[in-house]
C-alpha cells in the first residue's frame, strides 16, 4: 500500500520496513525471546481464550470450535506460559501491571477457567486495575455473570454487534433479547459496561445506527464501542463493506448521535459516559500477551505467538516460549508505533511518549506536529496534544489501510504456517 509506505517511511525517518523474523533467523531464537519487562510503565496484561461455539465469519481473530478437552490442554499450557514469562523481578518484588483483559474468541467458555488463571497471574504480577472480559451475547445469563464476577472481573465487553435483525443476518448473527442481557449485565455491579457495536455493515442507515446506539445505552451501557465492518482477505463473508464515503457518513451520524445521548468520545470509535473508566485491549504503553495469536509490546520489541492452538501447547510444553514472530524496534519506529495508537485515543500525551521511547515528543515528531496544526489537525495542551474531528476522521481513513496492508498480511501467513521465517511489513 502506498499510503503506509509513505507514512513509514515519513515518521521512520527510513526506507527499512518492518521486518518480523521466525525462531530460526538470527534475531530470532530461545534466548531472544527472554522478556525483561521489569523497568516497563504502564503496563497490561492480554489473555487470549482462542475457543466459540461457532465461526463468525466477519470475525478476524484467532479461534477454532471449542470442546472440553481443547479447552482443558489449553489451560494447561497458558498456566505454563505464565511461569515462564512471570517472574521478572522489579524494585518492588512482583512486577505492578494497570489491567488485564480477557479476549478471544469466546472467553465465557472458560469461564469457570476464570479464576485459576488469575491466581496463577497473581503469583507474579500485582494488578493494580481493572479486569475485563469480552462476551458474546448467548453468554449473558446469571451463572456467568456471577463466575466471572468471583473470579474478580470488573469490566465487561458484550458483542452485540446491532440490534437490528437484518443488519445482524448479513453478518450471521440472530437477535437474542440483547436489551435484558445487556441490563442484567448491569445489574452485577461492572465499574464498566461496554457494548460492542459494528457500522457500516452492508444495507445499514443512519437511522438504523442512532437506533442502536440509543438502545445500547438505555439498556444500561457505560461505553459504546463502534467499529467499522472491516472485509478481511481470510475472512468468510457474504457481503461487502460500504464504500468509503458511506463509512465516514456513518460515523459522523455517531458522532451526532453520541453527543445527543450525552457520551463522550474516548477515542476515535469509542464513546462514554461521563466518569466511566477506559475500556480497551490496545491503548497500552506496554503489554504482555498471552495464548495463541496474542502481541507483547515492550520499548525494543513486538512479539506475536504462533496461531496454531496445537503448536501453542506443544511449544510451552517443551519449556520455550511460544513466540512466531520478533520485530526488533528500531527507536523512531517504536515511537511511530506509539503515536498511532495514541492518536487513536485522541490524544498524544509528552510525559508518556518520552517514557515509552525516551526520547522527547517535539525532538522526534516537532515538524510533524507543526504541520498538523497548520492543517487543523492537532491542538496543543497542557499535557501535549489532542486531535481535532478533522483529525479522527483522516485517523479512521489511515487505519483502515493500516488494517488491509499490516494486519491482514500477518494474520493471514500466520493462520497458515504455526512460525513463519519472516514477514515484511512495507
Amino acid at each position: 500500500m502506498i499510503l503506509t509506505t509513505l507514512l513509514r517511511t515519513w515518521l521512520t525517518r527510513s526506507f527499512r520496513p518492518f521486518i518480523f523474523r521466525g525462531r530460526s533467523a538470527p534475531q530470532g531464537g530461545k534466548q531472544s525471546l527472554k522478556l525483561n519487562y521489569a523497568a516497563a510503565e504502564n503496563l497490561g496484561l492480554y489473555v487470549h481464550i482462542p475457543f466459540c461455539r461457532t465461526i463468525c465469519g466477519f470475525c478476524p481473530y484467532n479461534k477454532e470450535i471449542y470442546s472440553t478437552q481443547a479447552a482443558a490442554a489449553y489451560k494447561a499450557a497458558l498456566l505454563a506460559e505464565i511461569g515462564l514469562v512471570g517472574g521478572v523481578p522489579s524494585a518492588n518484588g512482583k512486577k505492578s501491571v494497570t489491567s488485564l483483559y480477557f479476549g478471544g474468541g469466546t472467553p465465557a467458555l472458560m469461564a469457570r477457567d476464570l479464576s485459576d488463571i488469575i491466581q496463577k497471574l497473581r503469583e507474579y504480577f500485582v494488578i493494580t486495575g481493572d479486569i475485563g472480559i469480552e462476551l458474546h451475547p448467548d453468554d449473558v445469563d446469571t451463572a456467568t455473570l456471577q463466575t466471572i464476577k468471583d473470579a474478580g472481573v470488573t469490566m465487561v465487553s458484550i458483542g452485540v454487534q446491532s440490534f437490528d435483525a437484518d443488519c445482524l443476518s448479513m453478518i450471521g448473527r440472530t437477535y437474542n433479547d440483547f436489551e435484558n442481557k445487556i441490563a442484567l449485565a448491569k445489574s452485577f455491579g461492572f465499574s464498566v459496561i461496554d457494548v460492542d457495536l459494528i457500522f457500516a455493515i452492508p444495507g445499514q442507515s443512519e437511522q438504523t445506527l442512532k437506533n442502536d446506539l440509543a438502545k445500547a445505552l438505555q439498556s444500561g451501557a457505560t461505553q459504546i464501542s463502534t467499529y467499522p465492518f472491516i472485509d478481511f482477505t481470510f475472512a468468510d463473508n457474504a457481503y461487502k463493506p460500504l464504500p468509503s464515503a458511506r463509512k465516514k457518513r456513518l460515523l459522523k451520524s455517531i458522532l451526532a448521535q453520541s453527543g445527543s445521548l450525552g457520551l463522550t468520545r474516548t477515542s476515535v470509535w469509542t464513546f462514554a459516559l461521563k466518569g466511566t473508566q477506559k475500556y480497551s485491549s490496545v491503548t497500552r504503553d506496554n503489554f504482555l500477551g498471552f495464548g495463541p495469536g496474542a502481541t507483547t509490546l515492550l520499548k525494543d520489541i513486538f512479539k506475536v505467538n504462533t496461531f496454531s492452538v496445537s503448536a501453542y501447547i506443544q511449544t510451552v510444553s517443551e519449556g520455550t516460549l511460544p513466540t512466531a514472530l520478533t520485530l526488533s524496534f528500531t527507536p523512531r519506529q517504536r515511537a511511530a508505533y506509539f503515536l498511532f495508537w495514541s492518536a487513536y485515543g485522541l490524544k498524544i500525551r509528552e510525559e508518556d511518549f518520552k517514557k515509552a521511547t525516551g526520547r522527547s515528543l517535539s525532538d522526534m515528531f516537532g515538524l510533524e506536529l507543526a504541520l498538523g496544526g497548520l492543517l487543523g489537525l492537532f491542538k496543543k495542551t497542557e499535557e501535549g496534544y489532542s486531535l481535532t474531528q478533522k483529525a479522527s476522521f483522516l485517523y479512521h481513513k489511515i487505519e483502515q489501510v493500516y488494517t488491509t496492508a499490516y494486519i491482514d498480511k500477518m494474520w493471514n501467513i500466520a493462520r497458515k504456517v504455526p512460525f513463519p521465517q519472516k514477514i515484511v511489513l512495507k
